[in-house]
């Protein structure tokens, strides 16, 4: 077996996959948010990780108990939040050292990647399953991956090579605030519990189903280049005036999921056109999904949000590369 661990601001994950790929768990335990509030303090992240490692650990000692003759070859671990020079959160330090006591223990090689990566590779895997599309293929020819969560909105160019199994080169993304807080905001803006995600999405497609059709403010993209705090404002004014949970959470996914249609078409001016993957939490969106699902590929929503798998994939190609 191979064992990817990540430790994200939001969440403490543990994956298991077989030698060829095979998830056998995909463990995560969400850091807890006090009500009415939209986010963690890194020192808080942390301690929340420290306190749920031991847990992520027992499941998978359930597993590995279970297939006695599958040991663990090798341990991927994410180690900071995109491959750049001097990306780093302390938040990472609680899997790195999980990481390098179990790999150390273990006498197996310890692999290391972005968070970033990691949902790449976590996404890219997951739906060429859902297409019956050839990995190994989209590995080998440049793509474009979206990124887009609480902590990044980001455009990438994914080259093959290298390392870390591809390079990653951010050629768009937002200005200013990202994908992910502006939903976080206008959930808890309205009373939904913190990451809003999942209650905005059930609203927005609650309004779809009853016939209801978005409020519209014109996007802000420039290039492959986007603004989004204007629509924290706008979202803040349409709850003001209506008090309607699922028309304000409908305009907000409706707003996201344009902008990054008018980003991905820009996209395609700019470098041609290649195979796009939407990758990270907002990308579970299924009212998101809507509207881009005809120029990409998603994965699952359980490989969207944040998890260790797409590091224990990274680490499997690292393993099978030698």
């Amino acid at each position: 077996m191979i064992l990817g661990i990540d430790t994200s601001n939001y969440t403490t994950s543990a994956a298991l996959i077989s030698r060829e790929g095979g998830p056998l768990l995909n463990a995560k335990i969400p850091l807890p948010v006090r009500e009415g509030e939209r986010g963690l303090r890194q020192s808080d992240a942390v301690f929340h990780h420290v306190k749920g490692l031991p847990e992520a650990a027992r499941q998978v000692g359930e597993v590995l108990r279970a297939h006695p003759d599958d040991p663990v070859e090798a341990v991927g671990v994410s180690v900071s939040p995109r491959d750049a020079e001097g990306s780093y959160m302390p938040c990472f330090l609680a899997g790195v050292s999980a990481a390098e006591m179990t790999a150390n223990a273990l006498g197996v090689p310890l692999f290391r990647f972005s968070h970033q990566a990691g949902h790449v590779m976590a996404a890219l895997t997951s739906a060429c399953q859902n297409e019956s599309a050839d990995r190994d293929a989209l590995l080998a020819e440049p793509f474009f991956a979206f990124h887009v969560s609480g902590g990044t909105t980001d455009l990438l160019l994914v080259k093959p090579g290298g390392s870390r199994i591809f390079e990653i080169e951010e050629i768009g993304g937002s200005k200013d605030i990202n994908a992910g807080q502006a939903v976080d905001r206008a959930g808890v803006m309205m009373g939904f519990p913190f990451p809003a995600g999942p209650a905005l999405d059930s609203a927005a497609l609650d309004a779809l189903d009853a016939g209801m059709k978005p409020v519209r403010a014109q996007v802000s993209v420039e290039g492959t280049r986007c603004n989004l705090s204007g629509l924290e404002n706008r979202a803040a004014a349409l709850w003001e005036e209506t008090g309607d949970r699922a028309a304000v959470s409908l305009f907000v996914l409706d707003f996201i999921a344009r902008t990054l249609e008018k980003m991905t078409k820009n996209a395609f001016e700019r470098c041609g056109k290649r195979p796009v993957i939407y990758a990270g939490g907002v990308m579970s969106s299924r009212t998101v999904r809507r509207t881009l699902g005809q120029y990409g590929m998603f994965a699952d929503a359980v490989y969207s949000s944040d998890n260790a798998a797409g590091i224990a994939w990274l680490t499997q190609e690292a393993m099978r590369r030698g």
